[in-house]
């Protein structure tokens, strides 16, 4: 079997495998590659020895078996769970991504267990579960963000078998899958890609250190090893798409970014195989150039997630106004209908919270509504909040229906966060399981400081270190069948399967979108070419002039009559109404 690695600051590259020492010769036609050829099997352990020193992982291992300081473990991509012949081939316009963590989707946290439930999935009526990170990181339980080995798989999930095992299970299931992989930082423990290369550089500064070199010297080999295993996801697991965490923490000054190179192998890979692949970013920037198709001069990203759409909804629910909440929250309802028509709030305007003109506008009457992600809750949202709370923790359930109303009806590519859809009374926790115990005590320490500067007591923060903080986290699969959950289940269940049969709701037509509003007595409506929605988020009824007579109510949270000869229509308190004619 062939091996090889890239140590290009190293004078002697030595291979233990299976307990046998073999010497590795340069590579004469690649510099800093070393390759040696030795007999091994699925499942053999091996590591390098740099200058004597090790043996260290892998740097391009797809498993860690002992985790992130311990050998790797071959693999035989042929021999990883056989993938149905035809993965779902759902456009992104028509997709409704679920958003899970492997680790708290089940008690049990693993593929498997996670696998047992896609037919709860395929009931509500999503299309694409989009996966937290499954990279190899220091402990078994974390959010998955401080990955360390970016070609691996997390052995307590189950490895690369159980991430293939899934993603067949969720091909044979009529489901896609997405995958968020984190390329703008690696975790603060079981890193050892600095031993064998320039994988990071000083040139830039990141909230976490030394960036990840994507344009100083030895960055071609460094954006490879990365747009690799970007790649690898794709092709050799059949995963459907891949979500880019925080795209604008990444520094790359080259002519070229990594970006446009990774978008561009993406969509040559997407036309070699017949499948729609799809890249989907987190980006800070407010900048339309993140999805402007690269022969016009953009990145060619297909999506990215609508932060701004989410503040302004949220604002709106909850009345809440801090932070960057702030802007959004003066006159919330005025801004989300700002974004749902002209996509971000921050357009080139103030933003109190970074203290400057922020963002760009979007051509809405030339950009498709597709290329944005819509949604009321995600893992940041609820995680980053001091006690982990959901929006179900303070709404009502009628709230929660308004909410889920304008994300699954409105213009975007709708997102949902695992257990929103029943109005799951579990919070969502930030947690960490680090073996070294200075840096579990930074960690705790240091979160606590950050909500402290808000209010908090430090004994009212959830220790991140604190194995309850996870359990905490983790869905309880016996409240769907609930009163009450079960009613917001149902509801979300028949919102999805409205945005399916109405082509309208599935409009790429952002120019099209119209939306009017009343923030003094909190309702709001929006047109999707012939389907009306109409929210009520005042506790009092309304009567609204939807502009038009004909429309029939298709559904409401509770009990709406259709509108008069008038066109106007009575909305009780907390409802949300979706008609047509």
């Amino acid at each position: 079997m062939q091996f090889e690695v890239w140590a290009p600051l190293t004078g002697h590259v030595a291979m233990l495998l299976d307990g046998t020492t073999y010497d590795m010769a340069r590579d004469p036609d690649r510099d800093g590659w070393w390759t040696a050829e030795a007999p091994a099997a699925d499942g053999s352990r091996y590591g390098f020895l740099l200058d004597g020193a090790g043996p260290r992982p892998d740097p391009r291992g797809r498993r860690l078996p002992d985790g992130p300081d311990g050998l790797s473990a071959v693999v035989d991509p042929e021999g990883l769970a056989p993938r149905p012949a035809r993965p779902p081939h759902t456009r992104l316009q028509d997709a409704v991504l679920y958003e899970l963590h492997i680790g708290t989707f089940t008690p049990e946290g693993t593929f498997d267990a996670a696998a047992a439930r896609l037919g709860h999935l395929t009931a509500l009526g999503v299309t694409h579960v989009e996966l937290m990170p499954v990279c190899s990181f220091s402990g078994r339980h974390g959010w998955g963000y401080d990955g360390v080995a970016p070609w691996s798989v997390h052995e307590p999930y189950g490895g690369p078998a159980g991430l293939a095992r899934f993603t067949s299970a969720a091909h044979e299931a009529g489901l896609g899958v997405v995958l968020d992989v984190v390329h703008n930082h690696l975790g603060p423990s079981g890193n050892h890609l600095p031993a064998f290369g320039p994988y990071f550089t000083d040139t830039h500064h990141t909230p976490w250190g030394s960036a990840v070199n994507l344009d100083a010297a030895g960055s071609d080999e460094v954006r490879a090893y990365l747009l690799g295993s970007a790649l690898a996801w794709l092709r050799d697991y059949g995963i459907d798409g891949l979500r880019l965490d925080a795209v604008h923490a990444l520094a790359d000054d080259r002519a070229l970014t990594f970006l446009e190179e990774l978008s561009a192998a993406v969509d040559e890979l997407a036309a070699d195989t017949g499948r729609p692949l799809f890249l989907i970013a987190e980006s800070d920037r407010c900048d339309p150039r993140t999805t402007t198709p690269r022969a016009t001069g953009g990145l060619g990203l297909h999506a990215q997630w609508n932060d701004d759409f989410h503040h302004a909804l949220h604002c709106a629910l909850t009345g809440e106004s801090q932070a960057y909440y702030a802007d959004f929250a003066a006159a919330p309802l005025a801004a989300l209908a700002k974004t749902m028509t002209r996509v971000f709030f921050h357009d080139g305007t103030w933003s109190s919270f970074r203290g400057r003109t922020h963002g760009r506008p979007v051509d809405h009457r030339r950009t498709p509504a597709h290329r944005f992600l819509g949604y009321t809750q995600t893992h940041d949202q609820i995680g980053n909040r001091a006690l982990g709370d959901r929006l179900s923790a303070s709404l009502s359930p009628g709230l929660l229906a308004c909410a889920a109303a304008v994300a699954l009806t409105g213009p975007f590519v709708p997102m949902l966060f695992m257990g929103e859809e029943w109005g799951a009374g579990t919070p969502w926790q930030y947690f960490t399981d680090h073996p070294d115990p200075g840096l579990a005590e930074a960690v705790r320490s240091g979160r606590r400081r950050e909500f402290a500067a808000h209010g908090w007591k430090a004994e009212e923060i959830p220790d991140p270190q604190d194995p309850a903080t996870r359990d905490r986290s983790c869905l309880d699969w016996t409240e769907p069948e609930q009163a009450v959950h079960a009613r917001v289940l149902d509801w979300y269940r028949t919102l999805i399967a409205l945005r399916r049969t109405h082509h309208d709701l599935r409009d790429p037509d952002l120019g099209a979108v119209r939306v009017a509003h009343d923030e003094e007595r909190r309702w709001l409506t929006f047109r999707r070419g012939d389907v009306r929605v109409a929210v009520n988020l005042s506790p009092d009824p309304v009567t609204i002039a939807l502009g038009r007579n004909g429309a029939r109510v298709l559904a409401s949270w509770e009990p709406v009559g259709h509108p008069g000869a008038d066109g106007r229509i009575h909305v009780p308190g907390e409802t949300a109404v979706v008609l047509a004619p």
